[in-house]
């Protein structure tokens, strides 16, 4: 999810934690554990400071060791431990659980995205992506700003949040029926699919689809269950030569894909410069497919630069090869 659902998800969570008479009781803990509740409810996202180093180790490590299983158990324990060095009145072992949901359910909520994140660590490295609601889902943030408006105007925080999250769970079992719905819609346009990926979009009734089938790629959107293909490429393999070899060794095409289940390449020469593109299915945008890496390499087959991210023109990419020498 976003960051700001994420904060108002840790503040609910705070109002929420009033059902325990330890901290309905001890107003030193209550106020502890909002402070847990609201930095675990971010804390596995500190990771997005890669973003700073550059494209290709954000990709492959947001959402990584940060959502994983130790993570999960030791982010709880740094927050509580040092929260409580500054309040030591508070009562560590509520404050530690309290804190523990907080962080549980950042990493919980976060594999429903399509993005998703390595739960599973270190058992796997598997991405889990559930693909049934978009990063920033209107929907629930705007219950939690319901939610809370009620509990700042007198309400009883405990009654307020169990039935906020009561109407989000039934809406995450609504999310699956329409996504499933979707599938068999999908299924139905294109028999041939052997793998369909179906990913949210802010709007309810609109989904993104990208599918594959043994000799084609399909690009296309949802309304409802109704199924529109806006592109279909021919599936070929990438090709098994010393070029392509020496491109997927750069760490920006590496970075891409082991992120992307469903991409197309593209190989093009420029002046004694040839171009190794790969362009995820996935995100297509206004007629455009904006997640891209690209690297272009010398007649040596040297890499001379290389990029990967959210690029939405050729001008705007050729600025940043130009700029990023490898």
């Amino acid at each position: 999810m976003d960051t700001g659902t994420h904060i108002v998800m840790g503040i609910a969570l705070g109002g929420l934690a009033m059902i325990d008479p330890v901290v309905a009781n001890h107003s030193v803990t209550a106020t502890a554990v909002m402070a847990g509740t609201i930095i675990g409810s971010q804390a596995p996202d500190v990771d997005t400071v890669l973003k700073l180093r550059n494209n290709a180790v954000y990709i492959r490590h947001h959402r990584g060791i940060t959502h994983s299983i130790p993570a999960v158990l030791l982010w709880p324990v740094a927050i509580a431990g040092t929260i409580h060095f500054f309040v030591p009145g508070a009562d560590f072992l509520h404050l530690w659980l309290w804190t523990f949901l907080a962080v549980f359910l950042h990493v919980f909520v976060d594999i429903f995205n399509s993005y998703g994140t390595q739960a599973l660590r270190p058992f796997s490295n598997k991405w889990v992506a559930l693909g049934v609601i978009n990063t920033f889902d209107p929907t629930i943030f705007a219950l939690h700003v319901v939610g809370l408006l009620f509990w700042a105007f007198g309400s009883n925080p405990v009654y307020t949040m169990l039935l906020m999250y009561s109407i989000i769970v039934v809406y995450y079992l609504i999310r699956f029926a329409v996504q499933a719905a979707v599938r068999h819609a999908v299924k139905n346009t294109i028999p041939s699919a052997e793998e369909i990926i179906i990913a949210p979009t802010i709007k309810f009734f609109q989904w993104r689809i990208a599918a594959i089938s043994k000799t084609h790629h399909y690009v296309g959107r949802a309304y409802g269950r109704s199924i529109n293909i806006y592109d279909r490429f021919d599936r070929i393999e990438i090709p098994d030569s010393p070029l392509v070899k020496a491109a997927l060794k750069d760490k920006n095409l590496q970075a891409f894909t082991s992120f992307s289940p469903i991409y197309r390449w593209e190989i093009t020469e420029h002046d004694h410069v040839t171009e190794v593109r790969l362009i995820d299915l996935r995100y297509r945008s206004n007629d455009y497919y904006p997640f891209v890496a690209v690297a272009h390499l010398n007649e040596e087959l040297e890499i001379i630069n290389s990029y990967t991210g959210w690029i939405f023109s050729e001008d705007k990419l050729h600025k940043k090869l130009d700029f990023m020498p490898n």
